[in-house]
């Protein structure tokens, strides 16, 4: 077993072994609600809301829709909602106007992991993330971030180009 090679050779227990395990195990069980690409799908096609945050039940198993932000909302009330020691998943429609004057629309998909973070939330959110957007299929840009200035509207405005 390669992993078994590498803990021993750094010195790791096996209880960190049996703990790596398990949360990879954990992880790779986790589920998506059909909740959350539906409203995915309402975001894409009908443009129902503005963001979308997405947050792991860890004793469900599964990814569940948290919080809806309305179309009225602003970037600002994105971020807001987005816990300052906790993961989150989001969907983020971004609206924008180019050099050449043309109205564009963006679907960010962010990954929010802040460094204030549980080790084992960081470890189960980012082991799920692929599994997850690929329930959600119209995603457009994606971006991690681990404190706001990653996040911040001026990334969001050039990676939106």
């Amino acid at each position: 077993m390669k992993v078994r090679q590498i803990l021993e050779e750094n010195q790791c227990s096996d209880s960190i072994l049996v703990t790596i395990v398990s949360l990879a195990n954990a992880a790779s069980g986790m589920a998506v609600h059909d909740d959350c690409k539906l409203k995915f799908l309402e975001l894409k096609a009908k443009r129902t809301y503005r963001f979308i945050i997405f947050k792991i039940e860890e004793k469900q198993k599964q990814v569940i829709v948290e919080k809806l932000g309305e179309p009225t909302k602003s970037y600002e009330d994105f971020t807001a909602s987005l816990p300052a020691d906790e993961c989150r998943y989001a969907i983020y429609d971004f609206d924008f106007v180019t050099e050449e004057n043309c109205q564009k629309s963006r679907i960010f998909f962010i990954a929010w992991s802040p460094d204030t973070s549980r080790v084992r939330s960081k470890m189960i959110y980012a082991s799920s993330k692929d599994r997850f957007k690929r329930e959600l299929d119209g995603i457009q840009v994606e971006l991690q971030a681990t404190d706001p200035t990653e996040m911040g509207l001026d990334v969001i405005r050039s990676r939106a180009n």
